[in-house]
């Protein structure tokens, strides 16, 4: 096959530039695949190795992704592909894990970007043996004061944390309660005094104190990290600072 593309490229040039030489290590991000990554590296270079002698140089070559650059420098080359690391997430525990031991490596050497918030909507009280929510879910067993928060699964927030996810407000870690809907969910602020809409709510970062990482989120909800930070849907409004 590679005869067929060197008579393709040399063919054709003023149609056809030969840019860049990929690939894409899948998997580089565990170190079960170590031997199946190793491999590819040196087919890679097997492949450079052939374009070249047949008079075809690559303006790029790039193979690696976040786990690749960080797990396999010799990997980086004149590109990378960052993808999660941009964000100042791990790609795993064990590229957390390799570059620690590299390096003494700490979670400073990746500063987290992303912040995700919300405010309150509106809060009500409800009394004992009052559903909140669809459903039978979540039943009041005394009185309670809800805030209502308009994030919902069609946000990425997953209706797998109904009952069971937690957000901050006021510096408070505050519980999900009942089912979370299509854009809405209800927290239980009853011991936190004047909680007013409009006030911060905070699903993923920090406040005062406390803060909920995207690993904890995508513990709770059983996600990946990558899963959890794709989901977040283009409607959500975006805010540099």
């Amino acid at each position: 096959m590679l005869p067929e593309v060197v008579k393709l490229l040399k063919d054709n040039p003023d149609h056809i530039i030969f840019e860049g030489l990929c690939t894409h290590y899948a998997g580089a991000e565990s170190i079960e695949n170590h031997y199946r990554v190793v491999n590819q590296i040196v087919e890679y270079k097997r492949f450079l190795r052939y374009f070249t002698r047949n008079g075809l140089v690559p303006n790029y070559r790039h193979t690696a992704g976040s786990a690749a650059s960080l797990t396999y420098p010799q990997t980086t080359m004149d590109m990378v592909r960052m993808g999660i690391a941009q964000y100042g997430f791990w790609p795993s525990q064990e590229t957390y894990i390799h570059q620690f031991k590299k390096n003494q490596a700490k979670d400073s050497d990746l500063r987290r970007v992303i912040s995700w918030k919300s405010c309150v909507m509106t809060v009500k009280e409800v009394g004992p043996g009052d559903f909140v929510g669809y459903g039978t879910s979540y039943m009041a067993n005394k009185k309670l004061k809800v805030a209502i928060i308009p994030v919902g699964y069609t946000n990425g927030f997953s209706r797998s944390l109904s009952n069971s996810g937690r957000v901050l407000i006021h510096g408070k870690r505050v519980p999900v309660i009942g089912t979370v809907t299509m854009n809405t969910m209800s927290v239980n602020v009853t011991d936190i005094p004047n909680v007013q809409p409009g006030d911060e709510v905070v699903l993923v970062g920090k406040q005062k104190r406390l803060s909920i990482s995207i690993a904890s989120f995508s513990e709770m909800s059983n996600q990946l990290n990558y899963q959890t930070l794709a989901r977040l849907p283009n409607n959500i409004p975006r805010y540099l600072v």
